[in-house]
């Protein structure tokens, strides 16, 4: 499946997927011939309801945008759009097969919605919507999917989806179109029975469900491959045990999508050994790696060790992503400096550098992404640490050492533009430019800061600035968005990184 909100070309709306990196008909087409030629089934994953922000921000959505980032359900023109779509869509495959998501709709009937019709089930809104979706779908000839946890969300007093008290009321369930399969996806529990109560559930819709679980190669720098193994073992036994026909693997690009896809491709390599055993060997799948992709798998899984650092639980289950906090973190205001006091960060990062060149001689063929992880464990070896170092030393009035660490700033500045310029080489090595100019904004930042702080420093130094306003406030543990539980050190979006206040707007 190509996921694409946006990025792809439908001629009636010129600012669908403006300047976002969309695929033309031709791209796809040539995309879905290639998969073809494998025996390999391509078909389009797209939205038709939510996680449409980019999209709906453009003016030519202002009479279907329900809020910022939903649809506006029960209109005309919705669907007028909406047709529109499915057709640019699956234009290019051969595939009848569509996945037409409805994914994560919170707000549903809560904003222009409710000013124009009052309130309403949501429940109601969301059967409304999907029949007549369902409906222009089959009009097309085409066989949809979607993922289910929007009824599962409305059905839960928390607005859960692994609510298991989760309640359907029948006649909802009864109301939803025939011709629709439920996708259930989650990256997220360890537990079996857990999987085996919600397949079982999705299974009282009537349908035979499609399972979906997780690749983490999302917000952070580095894969997860501790979750991802865990939570594929346990998801994908139990598929088996319950009779599933399809299961899938997602790799989503939260953020940035600031690590490359193919980091990942241990976890791929993990789903499709579990299609042809009941239980993974190893050793087996190690070799098959090896012959798939040309890699070492011991190598691929050591990338998961940037972010399972000291501080972090086995495995990183909680979801944490050091090596991306500690990069971006200004290092005069050290956002994160306190979640990491008293954990030996430089030297963890500093003892991975020779494993990873090791690495990158044994995978000759991944010699180019091998190399950008030494890079970022070079440059975390200095930076992690420097903020808590730096504060430490102006609490003491220590001007020696602030100087030594001034000193520091121009050998980091070379090495994290070193790093820059090997994060792009692997961007631009497969993916499209669109979505480069994002980090080429996020290391620009980090390396005028850099220059900021030495400028600053140095003023200090010299005596003609009395204090440094960002080094005088004391640190505080960052808990947001939410509290961090024991094994976790903090993950968060770019721009509460940086900065504790309003990034933009």
């Amino acid at each position: 499946m190509m996921y694409t909100e946006d990025t792809f070309t439908v001629e009636k709306y010129p600012y669908f997927g403006y300047m976002r990196g969309r695929y033309s008909e031709e791209e796809l087409r040539l995309c879905d011939r290639y998969a073809d030629h494998l025996g390999i089934e391509m078909f389009p994953c797209i939205q038709t309801l939510a996680h449409l922000t980019e999209a709906l921000k453009w003016n030519f959505a202002a009479n279907i945008r329900d809020t910022a980032d939903i649809l506006l359900a029960g209109r005309d023109e919705t669907y007028e759009f909406i047709e529109e779509l499915l057709k640019a869509a699956t234009r290019p495959y051969r595939s009848d097969r569509i996945h037409i998501g409805m994914d994560e709709a919170h707000q549903l009937g809560l904003g222009k919605y409710l000013e124009l019709n009052g309130y309403h089930k949501r429940f109601d809104i969301m059967n409304q919507h999907l029949q007549k979706v369902a409906s222009i779908a089959e009009k097309l000839h085409l066989k949809p999917m979607l993922w289910s946890d929007m009824y599962f969300r409305l059905g839960s007093e928390t607005g859960s989806y692994y609510d298991l008290e989760a309640d359907i009321p029948e006649d909802v369930m009864e109301a939803m179109p025939k011709n629709v399969q439920l996708v259930y996806w989650d990256y997220y529990h360890s537990d079996e029975n857990f999987y085996r109560e919600m397949i079982q559930k999705h299974k009282t819709f009537g349908s035979d469900p499609i399972f979906a679980g997780g690749v983490w190669t999302w917000n952070g720098i580095a894969p997860n491959y501790g979750k991802t193994f865990v939570t594929t073992d346990a998801a994908l036994t139990v598929c088996k045990e319950e009779g599933l026909h399809e299961v899938f693997a997602t790799m989503w690009g939260d953020n940035g999508a600031e690590t490359h896809p193919f980091s990942g491709l241990a976890g791929l390599q993990l789903f499709a050994e579990h299609g042809y055993a009941k239980e993974v060997d190893r050793e087996r799948l190690a070799e098959r790696f090896s012959f798939c992709v040309g890699g070492r798998l011991d190598d691929f899984l050591l990338l998961t060790e940037l972010d399972e650092t000291p501080g972090v639980s086995k495995n990183n289950l909680n979801e944490t992503h050091p090596s991306k906090f500690l990069l971006w973190q200004d290092v005069l205001m050290g956002l994160y400096d306190e979640n990491i006091r008293s954990l030996p960060m430089n030297k963890h990062y500093l003892k991975l550098v020779g494993p990873l060149e090791q690495a990158k001689k044994r995978n000759s063929q991944w010699a180019d992404l091998f190399g950008f992880y030494v890079q970022l464990a070079l440059v975390l070896s200095v930076k992690a640490e420097f903020g808590l170092n730096l504060k430490a030393a102006y609490d003491r009035n220590d001007k020696p050492e602030i100087l030594s660490l001034k000193q520091q700033l121009p050998g980091l500045y070379a090495n994290i533009d070193k790093l820059r310029k090997r994060h792009r080489t692997i961007w631009l090595s497969t993916n499209k430019p669109f979505g480069w100019e994002v980090l080429d904004i996020r290391y620009g930042g980090i390396l005028s800061r850099l220059e900021s702080a030495e400028h600053r420093l140095q003023e200090w130094i010299d005596g003609k600035i009395d204090r440094i306003e960002e080094l005088q406030e004391a640190r505080l543990y960052h808990d947001a968005p939410w509290p961090m539980p024991n094994g976790a050190l903090g993950r968060n979006s770019y721009h509460r990184i940086v900065t504790a206040g309003a990034f933009s707007g």
